[in-house]
C-alpha cells in the first residue's frame, strides 16, 4: 500500500519547505494531541502565487487548483514545522477554506473540494473532515484560496 507522501507524488506534488511568515504569527500551534494550522495560502513551492478572485478572473477549476496548493501547504507545515509524519495523524478534524469571490460567486463550497479531496485521497479516512467553504473579498497577496486546519495526531 502506497504512503501519504508516496499518494501526494502521485498526484503530482512534493511536500516544498514551508515558508516563513511574514506577519505577527506562528505557522502552527500544538496544544496535546491536536495541531492547529495557520491559513495557507495558495502558493507554490518556488514562491508563486495563485492569484485571482474567483467568478471574476478565475472560474471554478482553477480555484480547485488553487486550494489544492493550499491542502498541500497545510501537509507541509504539518511535516516540517509540526514534525509530525504524515502517517502519524489520526484525524484531519475540520477545514476553514477561504476563497477570494467577487460578489455574484457562490460555488465556494466547490472550489473548496479541491483541497478537500488532496487531503483525503493522500490520507484515506483519516482526512475524511468537517469543513467551512467561506467567500471573502480579498486574501494576503491577493491568493485565490487560503486554508487553515485542525490536526488530531
Amino acid at each position: 500500500m502506497a504512503t501519504p507522501i508516496e499518494k501526494l507524488r502521485e498526484l503530482g506534488y512534493e511536500l516544498p519547505q514551508p515558508k516563513a511568515p511574514v506577519a505577527s504569527y506562528i505557522p502552527i500551534t500544538r496544544t496535546g494531541n491536536v495541531i492547529y494550522v495557520s491559513g495557507q495560502i495558495s502558493v507554490a513551492g518556488d514562491g508563486t502565487v495563485t492569484e485571482g478572485r474567483l467568478g471574476e478572473t478565475m472560474n471554478v477549476v482553477q480555484g480547485a487548483n488553487a486550494a489544492e496548493l493550499c491542502a498541500v501547504n497545510v501537509l507541509s507545515q504539518i511535516v516540517h514545522t509540526a514534525g509530525v509524519k504524515l502517517e502519524d495523524i489520526k484525524h484531519v478534524v475540520k477545514l476553514t477554506v477561504f476563497v477570494n469571490s467577487g460578489p455574484d460567486f457562490t460555488e465556494q463550497h466547490l472550489v473548496a473540494n479541491g483541497g478537500s479531496n488532496l487531503i483525503i485521497s493522500v490520507l484515506g479516512d483519516k482526512g475524511k473532515h468537517a469543513r467551512s467553504a467561506i467567500g471573502v473579498a480579498g486574501l494576503p497577496r491577493n491568493a485565490a484560496v487560503e486554508i487553515e486546519a485542525i490536526v488530531e495526531v
